[in-house]
């Protein structure tokens, strides 16, 4: 019956919604005790997660329970903050109703980066995961509220075509929003009101882990666009993410007082991994990495931004510097060796777990954090679908200009022997172009 489900998963193109985008079927192939509904809502501002479970508890656990069987795992745990009441209440009712016994609710303390799979393991089960290692080594499968809601979907054989948005910041309606994947955002922000500032820029994802989206060219909803922030350019969550990378590193060069306060803080480092971010701020790129022990710590890096955004007293930018670390390490097939010792958990872990709280004011969004609920279904004349929306090698197009295509219909298969996602119609239409590795349909 695994197979089944796995197979369902892969034909409906199913990926993590969470922001990561990993192939769903690749994630329900494997074998672990527990499975883990990330409901943290990480990030600060998005509310899509919470509504879900809010309103679609019954759908979601339809697809928790597929998952559980798919990794013959005896028990599935809700996880979401204590502070998403409403969320809360229907998450307990629905566990309270389940007769099999195998669910249970599990409330999170409202700290960043609860949501982090490693994060979210230790505190659920006390379970440490390796180091660059995933939660099925310790027994665990973790997956995101919307992705399960599109399992239990997948089981009807009804593709992920939609996603689930949260508007914010400077945005005339914020809230909760349904679109087509490949949603112009510019429609988007039209439908809902406009923006309350002529100028801005777009944060797709939460304020920390979020992309600026570029200025200069049009930008659709894909299938791991989980929020979508309207910020003044100014402001500091846009400006860091903007600056330019030679001028971080020179920055921190000149800066950095090896204060430590990055370490101390680093929720990896905190778990007891081999990551020191003050101690790699000092490391300059060049060919030499690989034969550097301490470059190599880099590779740990889940780039959660607490040591941009609010650890370092100077402003300065140890993620950055650690994210081109990692990516000249990698270029230069440098993996990371596990060593096999023993993980050791901070004594300090729980007293230095940053408050959400806190950090929005941190970041100077407090304004914005409103909480806000649905607004809507919104469906654009035209859509832009990307054939990459996940890890791995982009979907083959199986359409041609001109062909008229239903609503679910298959636009990009996975590659023969890839790990990759299919990708589906969001609309019914005629196709208008395939070039760039995008498939646009216009509705008629």
């Amino acid at each position: 019956m695994g197979n089944h489900i796995i197979d369902k998963i892969r034909a409906a193109g199913v990926v993590g919604a969470g922001g990561a985008g990993l192939p769903t079927h690749v994630k329900a192939d494997a074998t672990v005790d527990t499975v883990l509904v990330n409901g943290a809502s990480c990030e600060p501002l998005l509310m899509s997660d919470p509504y879900l479970m809010e309103t679609e508890i019954e759908t979601m656990i339809r697809g928790l329970r597929a998952v559980m069987e798919s990794v013959s795992a005896k028990k599935g745990i809700i996880c979401l903050k204590g502070k998403h009441a409403k969320a809360m209440q229907s998450v307990r009712a629905a566990v309270a109703n389940d007769a099999s016994g195998t669910l249970e609710a599990f409330e999170l303390p409202d700290f960043y980066p609860a949501g982090d799979e490693q994060v979210l393991v230790h505190e659920v089960l006390g379970r440490t995961v390796p180091e660059r290692g995933l939660p099925l080594q310790v027994g665990a499968v973790v997956s995101n509220v919307e992705t399960l809601f599109n399992v239990a979907r997948a089981m009807e054989d009804r593709p992920v075509t939609h996603r689930y948005v949260t508007l914010g910041g400077e945005i005339s309606k914020p809230g909760v929003v349904r679109v087509p994947v490949g949603t112009p955002v510019a429609d988007l922000f039209e439908w809902a009101g406009g923006t309350t500032i002529g100028s801005y820029r777009v944060v797709d994802g939460g304020p920390m882990m979020g992309r600026v989206l570029p200025a200069d060219k049009p930008a659709y909803v894909t299938k791991t666009t989980s929020g979508l922030l309207v910020l003044p350019p100014d402001h500091n969550v846009v400006k860091r993410k903007v600056m330019d990378p030679a001028q971080v590193r020179r920055i921190t060069n000149s800066i950095c007082c090896q204060c430590s306060m990055c370490t101390e803080l680093c929720p990896r480092h905190l778990l007891g991994h081999s990551l020191h971010p003050h101690k790699l701020m000092r490391i300059m790129g060049g060919s030499d990495l690989a034969s550097n022990p301490m470059a190599k710590e880099a590779l740990l890096c889940s780039e959660c931004g607490i040591c941009e955004k609010f650890a370092c007293p100077m402003m300065l930018s140890p993620r950055e510097v650690n994210a081109q670390l990692k990516k000249e390490l990698m270029k230069q097939g440098v993996r990371w060796q596990a060593t096999g010792r023993p993980l050791e958990t901070s004594p300090f872990r729980e007293i230095r777990r940053v408050p959400t709280a806190r950090l929005i004011q941190r970041l100077d969004l407090t304004r914005y954090d409103v909480h806000p609920g649905w607004i809507g279904e919104f469906t654009p004349s035209v859509v832009r679908i990307s054939l990459r929306q996940h890890i791995g090698a982009p979907a083959s197009c199986v359409v041609t200009e001109g062909s008229r295509v239903e609503a679910g219909a298959l636009l990009g298969e996975i590659p023969e022997g890839a790990m990759g996602a299919r990708v589906h119609a969001s609309i019914g239409g005629v196709v208008e172009s395939v070039a760039d590795g995008f498939v646009t349909i216009r509705a008629c």
